[in-house]
């Protein structure tokens, strides 16, 4: 089976309808609270160098480290009123 790209069905497939019926549509469906979401943070290579030689290595303990660090730099900022 040999599969075509035709451009003009892929634009017609992402044109607009000019009407969508939401009457069945239930509100929030796909939402969720702020504090269930996980934001990525993405770190410089030095500094996963560094601290994976620290860590284990593997991506749980990487992440354990990291948070150790943080709460106490946190708990530092705290104490000096920052």
């Amino acid at each position: 089976m040999r599969f075509e790209w035709d451009p003009k069905k892929a634009i017609a497939n992402l044109t607009m309808k000019k009407e969508y019926d939401f009457s069945a549509a239930e509100k929030g469906k796909f939402s969720r609270p702020v504090e269930e979401l996980e934001i990525p943070v993405y770190l410089d290579r030095d500094i996963v160098g560094t601290l994976s030689r620290t860590s284990s290595g593997s991506s749980e303990d990487l992440s354990a480290l990291v948070n150790k660090i943080l709460r106490k730099e946190i708990e530092l900022m705290e104490m000096l009123g920052e």
